[in-house]
């Protein structure tokens, strides 16, 4: 596999951008070797500036559920920008997105479109805030919310606790109003609420991580954390900018069957252009100005391109029925990976809830909370990645990131797929 044009442009990008990145994960550090430039990407393939080509698993980090450069897509945004890619006023495709959007997600009945899902998570526990008139909020170890200052927080020493700064630049004064529970533990959060009653704005979490691998929620758990939040006034705020539209239509929240108050959104909703949303209940989506007193603006949010894609996006969803095709498809994956989870059981295990998938190199058959990822041999992860890439597969370049599955991923695809993962893992391990 040649890479001197990726190797080339990377090392000019290092003297341009820091770490030659604009996103950290990107620059390969976690799994070795170059980062790959791309150029160009159709359904399930992308192609770098080597001309190698890969069935591509990241898929844009998931908003490609419905492959790289779909033409419906293409051709929303094409029609779109003939007439002005930005106005900075009200448009008509923020409206019929809006619809869209309040039709699928079970929790929302009015939305506000911003640019991106730190902004979509930062504005709605700003929101929480200003609706409870209390100050401290509550994150799930392991779940990611973008990198917002008081996001940014790290779990202290104990079980429930006050959340220490997770990044230089990030103030002990910014993490002071942020508590850190561990995700799949009821009983922590219950007695983190009870010792900080009547302080509490918002309880924040994905309702599946997909951030810290992927860690599916404990029977009960969440209907559990939305009964605490409803007893205490408690704002509960699914962020489901990979859940949504990527676990089905409604996200997770129609999924397990459990309601938050406010919800935010991205990935999807742009079909990969930049995009994020915050939605829930009309009486606490009234708090934002200009019908009430919490304020949030932004120039590009409800841009128009981006709405003109993620309208082609949800609508096509709907009429190839999507997730029934996903749920085959994985289907599929999961029956050719059986032989590899069994031969390689105590050494090797793969995770998945329908389109996301997780690998792990581990002894567990079963991962439920983020301690357990982080005992995951990420070594292993590393040397997996390069045999992968090698191969023609294009996994996040991470041991902590998923895999998506597209609509555009073929069984032939998938078959060359798991064949590349037997043949991985047999130079691995020897066997």
């Amino acid at each position: 596999m040649k890479t001197e044009r990726s190797e080339k442009l990377f090392e000019e990008a290092k003297t341009l951008l820091p770490g030659g990145v604009d996103s950290p994960v990107r620059a390969f550090k976690s799994v070795g070797g170059t980062p790959l430039f791309m150029k160009e990407g159709k359904g399930s393939r992308i192609k770098d500036e080597d001309d190698n080509e890969y069935i591509d698993y990241c898929m844009s980090w998931g908003p490609m559920i419905l492959g790289h450069a779909d033409e419906d897509v293409l051709k929303a945004v094409t029609d779109t920008a003939r007439y002005g890619t930005s106005f900075g006023t009200p448009h008509r495709n923020e409206v019929e997105l809006a619809r869209l959007v309040i039709e699928a997600v079970p929790s929302i009945e009015k939305v506000r479109f911003v640019s991106s899902g730190t902004e979509a998570t930062m504005s709605a526990i700003r929101l929480a805030r200003g609706y409870t008139g209390r100050d401290r909020i509550v994150k799930l170890d392991g779940c990611y919310h973008g990198h917002a200052d008081f996001l940014l927080v790290a779990a202290g020493s104990g079980l429930a606790t006050f959340g220490t700064p997770d990044s230089a630049g990030v103030t002990e004064g910014n993490a002071r109003d942020t508590l850190v529970a561990p995700y799949n533990d009821l009983n922590a959060l219950e007695r983190l609420i009870e010792a900080e009653k009547g302080n509490i704005a918002a309880v924040i979490l994905e309702p599946v991580p997909c951030n810290y691998g992927l860690i599916l929620p404990k029977e009960g758990y969440l209907r559990g954390v939305r009964e605490l939040c409803t007893r205490h006034g408690i704002v509960l705020i699914f962020d489901e900018v990979i859940n949504g539209f990527r676990i089905s239509m409604g996200g997770a929240q129609e999924y397990f069957g459990v309601t938050p108050d406010l919800t935010t959104l991205g990935k999807i909703i742009g079909a990969g252009l930049p995009v994020g949303a915050y939605g829930g209940r009309a009486d606490i989506m009234a708090m934002i100005a200009p019908e009430g007193p919490v304020y949030q603006a932004g120039t590009l949010s409800g841009n128009p391109l981006a709405m003109a894609a993620g309208i082609a996006a949800l609508h096509k969803l709907k009429s190839i029925n999507a997730y029934s095709l996903l749920d085959k498809k994985a289907d599929y994956m999961n029956s050719l990976l059986s032989e590899a989870k069994d031969k390689y059981k105590g050494e090797f295990h793969i995770e998945n809830l329908g389109s996301i998938y997780a690998f792990y190199f581990t002894d567990l058959e079963k991962i439920e909370s983020v301690d357990q990822v982080r005992a995951c041999n990420m070594e292993k992860f590393a040397e997996f990645h390069s045999r992968m890439l090698q191969k023609g597969i294009y996994l996040s370049p991470s041991g902590y990131e998923v895999a998506f599955l597209s609509t555009q991923h073929s069984e032939e695809d998938i078959f060359k797929t798991v064949d590349a993962v037997k043949k991985s893992l047999t130079e691995m391990f020897g066997r």
